[in-house]
């Protein structure tokens, strides 16, 4: 696709639930054109009618389809399936293109940073709401404080009308979800990073506007494991009371398995079949609504004092766009770093995850303004310590 004016050129790879979302809030500024990808048409039917969206139903595994979309892009935005997101990252940058990532893959974004630094390119990862949001507080507290003692994430998303017997909606694939609850959770105590199962530590926790949420072992901290120093890390997710018990039981029985079963001689993976069953019961259907919630804690000193900063977020369901929490907490996110790159606030060649946002002077100021104009809000309470 040929560019036939001076305006800005963006590629979003993905126009799902999050992805659609992002598309619409980029559609709104006019300086911008917009091309949307996706395999299916269902996602870009919801866009196709922006003045300033191009659409283009195609596999961007398929070499030329992505140079196709990605030639005169000034950006790329990354929303593709976790599975499928490390192999179309290593392309976007082969390409030479500045790209903000969210499809949260569970391969090592940092083996690709010698060969962003080879293209000279900025390459954004794990952009969203957590990781994310939470990863640019905990980098601009790394530039307040003189030392980080402690940093705890709770964070989840959830339907606003509890249905039994998940009790939980999903705005990303199922296969994404239910890695979560399969993949060894890793943390750290004590200055050493500990691995224990997922859906393991359950406690109790209240959060302001929610109330009483059980809070479990993922393995959520990604590159805050290495790039925060501190000797006491964690995340954990966020869900209605019981449901975590439920993924326990399909998960020891069995369902989550990738390894093939044999059955009436045909060969079946528990985990498509499950993934296939609970699409529907988990996809948001018409109606819907959801919440996001989240609370990030840090412990340091500041100015030779001990403090803890708290940052609470609690957002909706839009009813004026009709777009999801999460999609907006994660998309939006995504959004705004994506205009600090076009506008050099960052800048930094190579992988960044981000908290190096965070880090970045005038960014998370940036990111808090136009969170406010998008009615997302985020409450900072700072607290001076006797002790940790």
């Amino acid at each position: 696709m040929k560019s036939t004016n001076n305006k800005t050129w963006i590629t979003v790879l993905g126009a799902g639930l999050v992805g659609s979302a992002i598309i619409k809030d980029l559609a709104l500024e006019p300086k911008f054109n917009i091309i949307a990808v996706d395999l299916a048409a269902e996602g870009l039917a919801s866009v196709n009618h922006l003045e300033n969206v191009h659409t283009r139903q195609g596999n961007v595994l398929n070499q030329e389809v992505l140079h196709e979309v990605c030639e005169n892009a000034n950006l790329v935005i990354c929303a593709v399936p976790g599975f499928m997101g490390f192999e179309t990252l290593k392309k976007i940058i082969e390409l030479g293109k500045n790209v903000v990532d969210i499809s949260f893959f569970p391969e090592d974004a940092f083996e690709l940073n010698a060969l962003a630094l080879e293209k000279g390119v900025t390459v954004v990862v794990d952009c969203g709401v957590a990781p994310g949001l939470c990863n640019i507080q905990a980098g601009y507290l790394q530039t307040k404080m003189s030392e980080v003692h402690s940093y705890v994430c709770f964070v989840g998303g959830l339907p606003k009308t509890r249905t039994w017997p998940f009790e939980y909606k999903a705005v990303f694939s199922p296969a994404d979800v239910i890695e979560e609850y399969t993949r060894p959770a890793r943390f750290v105590e004590y200055g050493k990073i500990v691995t224990r199962k997922a859906l393991t530590d359950l406690e109790k926790i209240d959060l302001p506007g929610v109330g009483t949420l059980e809070a479990f072992n993922t393995d959520g901290l990604r590159s805050l494991l290495f790039t925060l120093e501190a000797p006491f890390k964690k995340e954990k997710t966020l869900r209605y009371a019981g449901h975590v018990e439920l993924m326990r039981a399909f998960r020891e029985a069995g369902f989550f398995d990738s390894s093939p079963v044999s059955i009436n001689d045909q060969e079946v993976i528990p985990l498509q079949l499950t993934s296939k069953l609970l699409f529907d019961q988990w996809k948001m259907g018409p109606g819907d609504e959801d919440l996001t919630v989240m609370q990030v804690e840090m412990k340091g000193l500041e100015g030779g004092q001990k403090v803890k900063y708290t940052f609470d977020l609690l957002d909706y369901f839009d009813t004026e766009s009709g777009i999801h929490s999460m999609a907006r907490t994660t998309g939006y996110t995504c959004t705004i770093v994506a205009r600090q790159v076009l506008s050099g606030l960052f800048s930094r060649k190579g992988i960044s995850p981000p908290e190096y946002i965070g880090q970045t002077k005038g960014c998370y100021s940036n990111l808090l303004e136009e969170y406010k104009t998008r009615r997302i809000e985020i409450r900072e309470r700072r607290t001076v310590l006797d002790q940790y």
